[in-house]
């Protein structure tokens, strides 16, 4: 298995066994994909493919794949509909860069980076008003935009990065997870590289790439949780305010994290004035609200390390995630509060990229509230290969999104 592989696996994927999971990708040749369909006919009314969406992610140069993708308006308005003069922040983790890509390419052709940005201008996905940012050093090589330097940051050490949010509270300051990584031999083990914690990475309103005036800090939300496994915060953000357009708003950010065992996820809660006092953070214990991290129970299973909690028009909220983190399946569950209880999970899209290849599975799937029509939310997953480095070289586009509507 690659070394792309294996980062992208260890990080991302949190189940029994396993804390972490992977980077994106797609199948090789798209004319012989079979078209996305709902998991079964009677729920074809509810779910239709975002070819438009999936189209954005279609390039020829410059980026051509990668995962995380995170979409953060800029205004704040998380929960409003986007407008022409909207602008919304996309998040990448492991990326692909290239000056030009055909049909094939060559491992030579290409360069790998641990994390990009790039900006949406409006509501619609038009490729002329969808920009990347690719961070160059000095040389002018692709590098990777944000890099570890807090205190504790170790050598070697790089950043994938979790889910973001414009603070209104807090002077419009850009927030974004990240999470420092290592790459680490272990004799005998099967992941050549290990997290090594949850940091933030603050930026001012205002700032431009490569946000040379950013602030990065570390929390202590790297914790563990049920036999041995940890919790990582940050896998989505629900920013329950009016300002951000939430309909029955309470003022408190929800942050998720998943962790313990099937896979479970984890809810924070705070302030948004508050968000950098880490003591005034509150967790959910099964029961009720506590500041001792370590005393976090799993609100619900069965989600993936990246996923989105959403509010519905009727007061309730929306999780959306992959089934158990990398199954074939997206699912959504409905709850009145967003610690639940959670009604029954329901698997809404069936990702049928695999049925092609044996090497390649989803990942990370979640909701995009303010890019989606009203009653309806556009949800996006990750696919990816096994055996990445052969694949990608065949199927150059293999890594990068694909999307679909589901009606509320």
């Amino acid at each position: 298995m690659n070394s792309y592989t294996l980062k992208s696996l260890n990080y991302r994927l949190i189940t029994a066994c396993l804390l972490l999971i992977l980077g994106a990708c797609s199948p090789r040749n798209q004319s012989a994909i079979a078209p996305k369909t709902p998991v079964d006919a009677d729920q074809i009314a509810l779910v239709s493919g975002a070819d438009d969406w999936d189209k954005l992610f279609q390039r020829n140069t410059g980026w051509f794949g990668g995962d995380g993708i995170f979409a953060v308006p800029m205004d704040g308005a998380e929960f409003k509909p986007a407008t022409a003069q909207t602008k919304t922040l996309f998040i990448f983790s492991d990326s692909v860069v290239a000056d030009t890509i055909g049909e094939t390419i060559l491992r030579k052709d290409f360069t790998m980076v641990h994390n990009c940005i790039a900006y949406l201008d409006g509501a619609e996905p038009d490729p002329a008003k969808f920009k990347f940012f690719i961070n160059k050093d000095k040389k002018g090589n692709p590098t990777s935009l944000f890099a570890p330097n807090t205190p504790n940051t170790k050598p070697g050490e790089y950043y994938w990065l979790g889910d973001g949010f414009v603070n209104v509270e807090l002077d419009s300051t850009l927030y974004i997870f990240a999470y420092p990584v290592k790459d680490t031999i272990i004799p005998g083990a099967f992941f050549e590289f290990e997290q090594t914690g949850v940091n933030l990475i603050a930026i001012p309103k205002g700032s431009k790439p490569p946000f040379s005036n950013q602030r990065q800090i570390e929390t202590p939300f790297f914790f563990p949780m049920e036999n041995w496994n940890k919790a990582t915060m940050g896998s989505g953000i629900l920013v329950n305010t009016s300002w951000a357009g939430a309909p029955n708003p309470d003022g408190y950010l929800y942050i998720m994290g998943a962790g313990g065992t099937n896979v479970g996820l984890v809810l924070a809660r705070v302030k948004p004035k508050e968000f950098e006092q880490f003591d005034k953070w509150e967790f959910n214990n099964g029961t009720e609200w506590t500041t001792d991290y370590l005393k976090a129970k799993p609100v619900t299973r069965f989600v993936s390390n990246e996923m989105s909690l959403s509010p519905m028009a009727d007061g309730r909220f929306i999780l959306a995630h992959q089934y158990f983190g990398m199954d074939n399946e997206v699912a959504v569950q409905i709850a009145k509060k967003p610690e639940g209880p959670y009604f029954p999970l329901h698997k809404v899209w069936h990702c049928r990229e695999w049925e092609k290849d044996l090497d390649y599975f989803s990942y990370n799937a979640k909701g995009f509230p303010h890019l989606s029509k009203p009653g309806e939310l556009l949800i996006g997953y990750n696919v990816n290969s096994m055996d990445f480095w052969a694949d990608i070289l065949k199927e150059p586009r293999l890594c990068r999104p694909r999307f679909f509507r589901l009606k509320l």
